[in-house]
Protein backbone atom coordinates (compact mmCIF):
# COMPACT_ATOMS: atom_id res chain seq x y z
CA UNK A 1 0.00 0.00 0.00
CA UNK A 2 1.36 3.42 -1.07
CA UNK A 3 1.61 5.60 2.07
CA UNK A 4 -0.66 8.85 2.14
CA UNK A 5 1.20 12.61 2.53
CA UNK A 6 -0.73 14.15 5.39
CA UNK A 7 -0.14 17.94 6.39
CA UNK A 8 -2.10 19.91 9.23
CA UNK A 9 -1.63 23.10 9.94
CA UNK A 10 -1.76 26.14 11.63
CA UNK A 11 -2.63 25.88 15.06
CA UNK A 12 -0.30 24.80 17.85
CA UNK A 13 -0.80 25.49 21.06
CA UNK A 14 -0.52 25.14 24.73
CA UNK A 15 -3.89 24.02 26.85
CA UNK A 16 -3.22 25.32 30.36
CA UNK A 17 -5.67 23.98 32.40
CA UNK A 18 -6.93 26.19 35.39
CA UNK A 19 -6.32 25.59 39.26
CA UNK A 20 -3.81 22.57 38.04
CA UNK A 21 -0.16 23.04 37.11
CA UNK A 22 -1.00 20.78 33.54
CA UNK A 23 0.04 22.06 30.49
CA UNK A 24 -0.33 20.37 27.65
CA UNK A 25 0.73 20.66 23.97
CA UNK A 26 -2.91 21.51 21.91
CA UNK A 27 -4.79 22.72 19.02
CA UNK A 28 -6.10 21.50 16.08
CA UNK A 29 -3.73 21.11 13.81
CA UNK A 30 -1.45 19.49 16.60
CA UNK A 31 -4.05 17.12 18.02
CA UNK A 32 -4.95 16.13 14.58
CA UNK A 33 -1.15 15.27 13.19
CA UNK A 34 -0.72 13.72 16.60
CA UNK A 35 -3.26 11.35 16.14
CA UNK A 36 -2.33 10.97 12.13
CA UNK A 37 1.33 9.51 13.14
CA UNK A 38 -0.48 6.51 14.89
CA UNK A 39 -1.44 5.54 11.63
CA UNK A 40 1.40 3.61 9.87
CA UNK A 41 0.36 4.20 6.15
CA UNK A 42 0.26 8.17 6.66
CA UNK A 43 3.09 10.55 6.73
CA UNK A 44 2.34 12.94 8.87
CA UNK A 45 4.10 16.88 7.95
CA UNK A 46 2.73 19.57 10.74
CA UNK A 47 3.00 23.09 9.74
CA UNK A 48 2.19 25.81 11.93
CA UNK A 49 4.28 28.32 14.35
CA UNK A 50 6.02 29.00 17.96
CA UNK A 51 7.32 31.37 19.99
CA UNK A 52 10.32 30.49 21.62
CA UNK A 53 9.29 29.86 25.09
CA UNK A 54 8.07 27.93 27.82
CA UNK A 55 4.83 26.73 26.24
CA UNK A 56 6.81 26.05 23.25
CA UNK A 57 9.26 23.60 25.10
CA UNK A 58 6.53 21.98 26.43
CA UNK A 59 5.04 21.69 22.98
CA UNK A 60 8.55 20.46 20.98
CA UNK A 61 9.21 17.83 23.55
CA UNK A 62 5.55 15.99 24.32
CA UNK A 63 6.08 15.37 19.39
CA UNK A 64 9.80 14.53 19.52
CA UNK A 65 9.11 10.96 19.76
CA UNK A 66 6.23 11.11 17.72
CA UNK A 67 6.39 9.82 13.73
CA UNK A 68 5.71 13.16 12.40
CA UNK A 69 7.45 15.95 10.32
CA UNK A 70 7.98 19.06 12.63
CA UNK A 71 11.27 20.48 10.88
CA UNK A 72 9.30 23.30 9.00
CA UNK A 73 7.62 24.39 12.14
CA UNK A 74 8.44 28.33 12.36
CA UNK A 75 9.53 30.03 15.53
CA UNK A 76 8.73 33.79 16.07
CA UNK A 77 10.39 35.63 19.37
CA UNK A 78 8.08 38.54 18.59
CA UNK A 79 5.32 36.45 20.31
CA UNK A 80 4.24 34.11 22.72
CA UNK A 81 3.34 30.59 21.32
CA UNK A 82 -0.70 30.21 21.54
CA UNK A 83 -1.85 29.25 24.38
CA UNK A 84 -5.47 28.61 25.95
CA UNK A 85 -6.78 28.72 29.82
CA UNK A 86 -9.12 26.12 29.64
CA UNK A 87 -11.64 25.28 32.40
CA UNK A 88 -12.98 22.13 33.02
CA UNK A 89 -16.82 21.33 34.41
CA UNK A 90 -16.82 18.42 37.03
CA UNK A 91 -18.15 16.13 34.62
CA UNK A 92 -15.29 17.33 32.28
CA UNK A 93 -16.70 19.36 29.73
CA UNK A 94 -14.16 21.57 28.85
CA UNK A 95 -14.97 25.62 28.15
CA UNK A 96 -13.42 29.05 27.76
CA UNK A 97 -13.52 32.38 29.29
CA UNK A 98 -13.48 35.47 27.23
CA UNK A 99 -9.84 36.32 27.85
CA UNK A 100 -8.69 32.34 27.80
CA UNK A 101 -7.02 32.51 24.42
CA UNK A 102 -3.25 34.60 23.79
CA UNK A 103 -3.08 33.75 19.71
CA UNK A 104 -1.48 36.68 18.17
CA UNK A 105 1.24 34.45 17.04
CA UNK A 106 -1.46 32.93 14.74
CA UNK A 107 -3.15 35.80 13.44
CA UNK A 108 -1.71 36.44 10.09
CA UNK A 109 0.06 33.42 8.75
CA UNK A 110 1.14 34.35 5.01
CA UNK A 111 2.06 30.81 3.74
CA UNK A 112 5.64 30.99 1.94
CA UNK A 113 7.07 29.30 -0.79
CA UNK A 114 8.20 26.08 0.94
CA UNK A 115 4.85 25.67 2.93
CA UNK A 116 2.91 25.75 -0.44
CA UNK A 117 5.03 23.34 -2.02
CA UNK A 118 4.11 21.00 0.83
CA UNK A 119 0.66 21.21 0.76
CA UNK A 120 0.67 21.13 -3.34
CA UNK A 121 2.61 17.70 -2.74
CA UNK A 122 0.37 16.59 -0.06
CA UNK A 123 -2.58 13.57 -0.68
CA UNK A 124 -4.91 15.40 2.20
CA UNK A 125 -4.58 18.23 4.02
CA UNK A 126 -6.29 19.12 7.15
CA UNK A 127 -7.24 22.99 8.44
CA UNK A 128 -9.34 24.70 10.94
CA UNK A 129 -11.86 27.04 8.71
CA UNK A 130 -10.71 29.76 11.02
CA UNK A 131 -7.30 29.41 10.67
CA UNK A 132 -5.69 33.32 9.03
CA UNK A 133 -4.42 31.12 5.77
CA UNK A 134 -7.90 29.60 5.02
CA UNK A 135 -8.57 31.61 2.60
CA UNK A 136 -5.07 31.04 0.98
CA UNK A 137 -5.40 27.16 1.27
CA UNK A 138 -8.66 27.60 -0.52
CA UNK A 139 -6.79 29.17 -3.46
CA UNK A 140 -4.33 26.60 -3.71
CA UNK A 141 -6.64 23.78 -3.91
CA UNK A 142 -8.24 25.22 -6.70
CA UNK A 143 -5.22 24.50 -8.46
CA UNK A 144 -3.59 21.62 -6.66
CA UNK A 145 -4.78 17.84 -6.46
CA UNK A 146 -4.89 17.44 -2.75
CA UNK A 147 -8.10 16.36 -0.77
CA UNK A 148 -9.27 18.91 1.63
CA UNK A 149 -10.75 18.21 5.09
CA UNK A 150 -11.62 21.20 7.38
CA UNK A 151 -13.13 21.82 10.22
CA UNK A 152 -16.21 24.08 10.32
CA UNK A 153 -16.49 23.60 14.30
CA UNK A 154 -19.90 25.33 15.08
CA UNK A 155 -20.04 27.16 12.17
CA UNK A 156 -24.03 28.02 11.08
CA UNK A 157 -23.44 30.42 8.07
CA UNK A 158 -24.66 27.81 5.37
CA UNK A 159 -24.94 30.40 2.23
CA UNK A 160 -20.81 31.17 3.25
CA UNK A 161 -20.42 27.02 4.32
CA UNK A 162 -22.14 25.86 0.27
CA UNK A 163 -19.93 28.72 -1.14
CA UNK A 164 -16.56 26.60 0.24
CA UNK A 165 -17.98 23.53 -0.28
CA UNK A 166 -16.83 23.01 -4.28
CA UNK A 167 -12.96 23.03 -2.78
CA UNK A 168 -13.55 20.60 0.43
CA UNK A 169 -13.58 16.70 0.53
CA UNK A 170 -13.82 16.29 4.32
CA UNK A 171 -16.70 18.71 5.62
CA UNK A 172 -16.93 18.21 9.14
CA UNK A 173 -18.70 19.80 12.00
CA UNK A 174 -20.67 20.28 15.48
CA UNK A 175 -23.41 20.01 14.55
CA UNK A 176 -27.33 18.45 15.98
CA UNK A 177 -30.12 16.65 14.68
CA UNK A 178 -32.28 19.63 13.37
CA UNK A 179 -29.65 20.53 11.48
CA UNK A 180 -29.28 16.88 9.64
CA UNK A 181 -31.72 17.60 6.98
CA UNK A 182 -29.40 20.72 5.86
CA UNK A 183 -26.58 18.40 5.48
CA UNK A 184 -28.34 15.89 3.37
CA UNK A 185 -29.37 18.15 1.34
CA UNK A 186 -25.61 19.67 0.20
CA UNK A 187 -24.67 16.46 -0.05
CA UNK A 188 -27.77 15.70 -2.65
CA UNK A 189 -25.60 18.90 -5.21
CA UNK A 190 -21.80 18.25 -3.87
CA UNK A 191 -19.64 15.31 -4.08
CA UNK A 192 -18.42 15.79 -0.45
CA UNK A 193 -18.32 13.43 2.62
CA UNK A 194 -20.42 15.94 5.47
CA UNK A 195 -19.48 14.67 8.71
CA UNK A 196 -21.74 16.07 11.63
CA UNK A 197 -20.87 15.10 15.34
CA UNK A 198 -23.72 14.93 17.50
CA UNK A 199 -21.14 14.29 20.86
CA UNK A 200 -22.23 12.04 22.97
CA UNK A 201 -25.21 10.94 20.44
CA UNK A 202 -22.64 9.90 18.22
CA UNK A 203 -21.81 10.95 14.59
CA UNK A 204 -23.36 11.35 11.19
CA UNK A 205 -21.43 11.23 7.40
CA UNK A 206 -23.97 12.10 4.16
CA UNK A 207 -22.17 11.10 1.11
CA UNK A 208 -24.63 11.98 -2.64
CA UNK A 209 -27.43 12.10 -0.32
CA UNK A 210 -27.05 8.21 1.48
CA UNK A 211 -26.60 8.59 5.26
CA UNK A 212 -24.29 6.78 7.52
CA UNK A 213 -24.64 6.90 11.11
CA UNK A 214 -22.17 6.09 13.83
CA UNK A 215 -23.10 5.88 17.43
CA UNK A 216 -20.25 7.11 20.39
CA UNK A 217 -18.40 4.90 22.55
CA UNK A 218 -19.23 4.71 25.74
CA UNK A 219 -16.59 6.30 28.09
CA UNK A 220 -17.37 5.30 31.75
CA UNK A 221 -15.20 7.94 33.39
CA UNK A 222 -14.39 11.24 31.15
CA UNK A 223 -11.67 13.39 32.41
CA UNK A 224 -11.20 16.12 29.75
CA UNK A 225 -13.06 16.82 26.06
CA UNK A 226 -10.23 18.79 25.34
CA UNK A 227 -8.96 17.76 21.30
CA UNK A 228 -11.88 14.91 21.19
CA UNK A 229 -13.51 16.62 17.99
CA UNK A 230 -9.40 16.81 16.23
CA UNK A 231 -9.04 12.62 16.98
CA UNK A 232 -12.29 11.73 15.50
CA UNK A 233 -11.24 14.13 12.75
CA UNK A 234 -7.74 12.33 12.45
CA UNK A 235 -9.65 9.10 12.63
CA UNK A 236 -12.16 9.42 10.56
CA UNK A 237 -9.85 10.89 7.31
CA UNK A 238 -6.69 8.93 7.88
CA UNK A 239 -8.92 5.71 7.72
CA UNK A 240 -11.13 6.77 4.80
CA UNK A 241 -7.82 8.00 2.79
CA UNK A 242 -6.48 4.65 3.44
CA UNK A 243 -9.63 2.12 3.20
CA UNK A 244 -12.04 4.27 1.36
CA UNK A 245 -14.78 2.83 3.80
CA UNK A 246 -17.11 5.32 4.89
CA UNK A 247 -18.46 3.45 8.14
CA UNK A 248 -15.74 2.04 8.75
CA UNK A 249 -13.48 5.12 9.23
CA UNK A 250 -16.28 6.99 11.37
CA UNK A 251 -15.85 3.85 13.71
CA UNK A 252 -12.20 4.76 13.83
CA UNK A 253 -12.73 8.23 14.83
CA UNK A 254 -15.03 7.34 17.43
CA UNK A 255 -12.65 4.69 19.19
CA UNK A 256 -9.90 7.16 19.14
CA UNK A 257 -12.29 10.12 20.85
CA UNK A 258 -13.27 7.61 23.22
CA UNK A 259 -9.40 7.38 24.09
CA UNK A 260 -8.88 11.21 24.37
CA UNK A 261 -11.85 11.73 27.24
CA UNK A 262 -9.46 9.64 29.01
CA UNK A 263 -6.87 12.02 29.96
CA UNK A 264 -5.90 15.78 29.99
CA UNK A 265 -5.38 17.06 26.55
CA UNK A 266 -5.91 16.16 23.11
CA UNK A 267 -3.65 13.63 22.14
Amino acid sequence: MNKIKLTALPCICADIFYGTDIIRPGGEALNFAAHASHFKNVDVILLGIVGKDKYAEVIMDSIEKLALDKDHIRIDERYPTANNMTYLTESGDRYYKDDSWNGQILDNIVLNDNEIKILSESDVVFVHFLASCFSQIIELKKTSGFKLAVDFDVYRDFADMERLVPYVDFFMISGSEELLPKFRKLSDKYRCLFNISLAERGSVTYFQGQEFRVQAVEVESIIDTTGCGDSYHAGFVCSYMLENDIEKAMETGSKIAAETLKHYGGF
